[in-house]
């Protein structure tokens, strides 16, 4: 099959879709069929240029057009077709987010990571805020197949979008290939790794952390650090004013965003993962955690109980004396960090890029069945 996969949201910040579009890619290209697809992955930028050196047997689509202009035109008018910008002929045409990218003929594939902007637009901002909420149930109900990245993430594109979680496929993202931590570091630190907006509940992580801090100090017992690594999003500069103020001056420690080199010694350097969020259609920081041994401490909320199954710590999302008590426990608790460490790893070991990757080209050739049928009416 010839097949154009939009890698734009991997051209710059590997964030959570940009990781995903980057390594599905690359197991797609390393996976063994015959006959082999041809994948064309397409980027489009005035300034960032793909060259593709580390996507082998890649046909490269990288054109010096405004993505913003571009995306404009693609949401409101499904114009030009994609063919028209590669000079180029697809049998399936795959979005990475859930507008379709326009074609001629191909078969429209979209994966679909959360719905939370149909349920919360105002967490979101620019286009997305613009677009997604007004287009995205239309154009996942008439793409030709459609991916979803957790179970949780199937059933709400039924209840939102009235798609059916029966014609959805499942493709859950993969565990990098990093090596366990069988130990945890001597002085380690409180992770939060995402982006920083208001989805990702950061506010209240501070509110627990600050309450921990005044606890623990009472008690004359010694808080890890906090460290916050991820973009700064819509919302992130009331937040990180929190950190440079009392009681939290001194106490975190804000990276920015994190190179994908340095990713994994980011989370080395941590004894449990904290991940907030008001909702997670997978939570890929969770499984990056666990392939290294890091516990993972989440709220109970969207993909995260799927992701985890049972071997990280939940707590009612929202409830800051909840978190706080956990964190408080965590931190004492060495046994119970050693368990969720082992736990972890078994559970990280159910997922897999390939496995990802295999469940892609089942949507394609869906899509395309689906395609040719609709053609012929």
């Amino acid at each position: 099959m010839r097949i154009l996969l939009d890698y734009r949201p991997a051209l710059r910040q590997r964030t959570g879709v940009g990781e995903y579009v980057h390594e599905l890619t690359r197991a797609l290209l390393a996976a063994e069929v015959h006959p082999p697809d041809v994948i064309t992955v397409f980027s489009a930028s005035m300034r960032d240029r793909l060259d593709g050196s580390d996507l082998p047997g890649a046909v490269i689509a990288d054109l010096p057009v405004p993505v913003r202009a571009l995306n404009y035109a693609w949401h409101r008018w499904q114009w030009p077709p994609v063919e028209t910008l590669t000079r180029f002929d697809y049998d399936v045409v795959h979005a990475a987010h859930p507008i379709r990218i326009p074609s001629r003929r191909a078969a429209q594939v979209v994966t679909v990571h959360d719905l939370d902007f149909l349920r919360h637009p105002e967490r979101t901002r620019a286009e997305i805020r613009r677009d997604y909420p007004a287009l995205a149930p239309a154009h996942i109900r008439a793409a030709d197949a459609v991916l979803a990245v957790s179970a949780t993430t199937a059933r709400d594109i039924e209840s939102l979008t009235g798609h059916p979680a029966s014609r959805v496929i499942v493709a859950p993202l993969g565990r990098p290939d990093w090596p366990h931590r069988r130990e945890e570091p001597a002085d380690g630190v409180i992770l939060f790794f995402g982006t920083i907006e208001p989805r990702k509940n950061v506010d209240s992580l501070l509110d627990a952390y600050a309450w921990l801090i005044a606890q623990r100090d009472a008690a004359g017992r010694a808080t890890p650090p906090l460290v916050l690594a991820g973009s700064a999003g819509g919302g992130a500069d009331a937040l990180l004013a929190r950190t440079r103020q009392a009681p939290l001056l001194g106490r975190v420690e804000v990276l920015g965003y994190v190179d994908p080199d340095v990713r994994l010694d980011t989370y080395r350097r941590a004894i449990a993962l904290v991940m907030p969020s008001h909702a997670e259609g997978f939570g890929l920081p969770a499984l990056e955690a666990m392939t290294v041994g890091v516990p993972v401490i989440a709220a109970d909320a969207g993909a995260l109980p799927e992701v985890l199954g049972g071997a990280g710590a939940l707590y009612p999302p929202g409830d800051v004396d909840a978190l706080c008590a956990t964190l408080n426990t965590m931190i004492d608790d060495e046994v119970r960090r050693d368990h969720m460490r082992a736990a972890g790893w078994q559970r990280a070991l159910d997922f897999s890029w390939a496995h990802t990757a295999e469940r892609t080209r089942e949507a394609w050739q869906l899509a395309r069945a689906a395609a040719h049928e609709r053609h012929r009416g």
